[in-house]
């Protein structure tokens, strides 16, 4: 009887410390966050939004400069904590801090700081945020550079290669695209369990918004360090816009976004209704107050911020099928989606003249919102998750034997060239 009780408690005290979770969370972040500069910025200002609301205490460090825009986390009482390439003094940073859990900021970070957290926390549980998968924005790219289209895009990339490769040495990847899930699953066969659908998250905005007699103008807004963005204000200038003022010569196409080039800057043609502002303080704004927003583009990957911010505004769109992946189908979309230029031209025509028409499609956008955005569809769903694995991460990664395959390239390889690097630099 005595040796059945001990066994009992020896059992409760085992399953009970495997419940007691460690909440320390550290975010290797590729750079600083700028949430009123880009989608990736707002996305990660939202992971760490959601992790506090489950409770963890987060230190976000990164390699990157300061930069003038990037949101002060203090005022979130999240630690900030600069760190160096080849270093050994991450090893130092993360041994003492010993994170239960590390979000990897894209794969870049995985690959540079990956085997650094398994030497020195093994037991950590280990998060990539994808932001959109880059060999699948590359390729495209690829494809549209060489045949200026999307008919024949090779996603067996080096590319590829690598960003697949730090899936599986992840224990859990973030996606905030399920088109992207999708292609994961049915074109590499990665295994669902070790993917998990986390959307930009949105809000319908309650308040009453402009009408459409009391907006104006087009709109295009994005940050030009992205290059599907540029891409597309380049596209949007020399071939969409023209067609456009011939149909209604008087309308303005007011262009916005961060970081705009000397090249973006020289697009600035007033005399011909084509005026670039660059950074705006607050995009909501100027979205609010435009009537149709414009964006033609031609590559990219994950899901377009500006997009879903014109559907918080209510602003119908004219935007392509990379536009529209991983937010709703083309013939629900809240605007006109096409890859026809004639097309394109002449729906945003219709949409800016024709009131009933733009009435339509303003309702359309708040109801994928409601339907798709809302973050407490998610919250609970990845709150389990997260514990299921946590709590055993043991048997989680004893299902994947190809993360240790993995994982022993990596440390073969990137320690030793990194150590390279290190004493090198002395």
């Amino acid at each position: 009887m005595f040796f059945l009780f001990f066994n009992i408690c020896v059992l409760l005290l085992y399953y009970s410390s495997k419940l007691e979770q460690n909440k320390s969370l550290l975010i290797i972040g590729k750079v600083w966050p700028e949430p009123n500069s880009s989608a990736a910025g707002a996305r990660m200002m939202q992971l760490i939004d959601l992790f506090q609301n489950l409770g963890y205490h987060i230190t976000f460090a990164s390699t990157a400069k300061e930069s003038l825009f990037q949101f002060d986390l203090n005022q979130l009482n999240v630690g900030i904590q600069k760190i160096e390439l080849n270093s050994v003094s991450f090893d130092d940073f993360i041994a003492k801090l010993n994170p239960g859990v590390v979000v990897f900021d894209r794969f870049l970070s995985e690959e540079q700081f990956g085997w650094r957290v398994i030497e020195q926390c093994p037991n950590a549980f280990r998060i990539l945020n994808t932001e959109d998968l880059h060999f699948l924005r590359r390729a495209r790219k690829v494809s549209i550079k060489n045949r200026g289209d999307l008919s024949s895009v090779n996603l067996r990339t080096e590319d590829a290669v690598r960003e697949i490769s730090s899936i599986y040495r992840s224990d859990l990847t973030l996606l905030v695209s399920d088109f992207e899930q999708d292609l994961l699953c049915s074109e590499f066969n990665i295994p669902h369990s070790i993917l998990f659908y986390l959307p930009l998250f949105a809000q319908k905005n309650t308040e009453l918004k402009p009408s459409f007699e009391e907006r104006d103008g087009f709109i295009f807004i994005g940050n030009y360090n992205h290059e599907p963005n540029l891409d597309a204000l380049c596209f949007l200038k020399e071939v969409i816009w023209p067609k456009i003022k011939i149909k209604i010569p008087n309308v303005v196409l007011n262009v916005y976004g961060a970081y705009p080039s000397k090249k973006v800057l020289d697009f600035n043609k007033p005399d011909e209704y084509f005026i670039v502002h660059g950074r705006v303080e607050n995009a909501m704004d100027v979205t609010l107050s435009s009537r149709v927003s414009l964006a033609p583009l031609r590559f990219g990957a994950g899901v377009k911020g500006k997009l879903i911010e014109a559907m918080i505004a209510g602003t119908p769109s004219v935007t392509t099928s990379i536009g529209v992946e991983g937010i709703a189908f083309k013939e629900n979309w809240c605007g006109i989606a096409t890859d026809n230029i004639d097309d394109f031209v002449s729906g945003a025509v219709s949409l800016y003249e024709d009131e009933k028409l733009w009435n339509k499609y303003h309702l359309r956008g708040f109801e994928i919102i409601e339907e798709r955005f809302k973050a407490e569809i998610y919250f609970e769903c990845f709150e389990k998750r997260l514990i299921e694995i946590q709590n055993d991460i043991e048997s989680h990664r004893k299902q994947y034997f190809i993360q240790q395959l993995l994982q022993h390239q990596t440390l073969m390889s990137n320690r030793f060239l990194s150590k390279w690097i290190e004493e090198k630099n002395k």
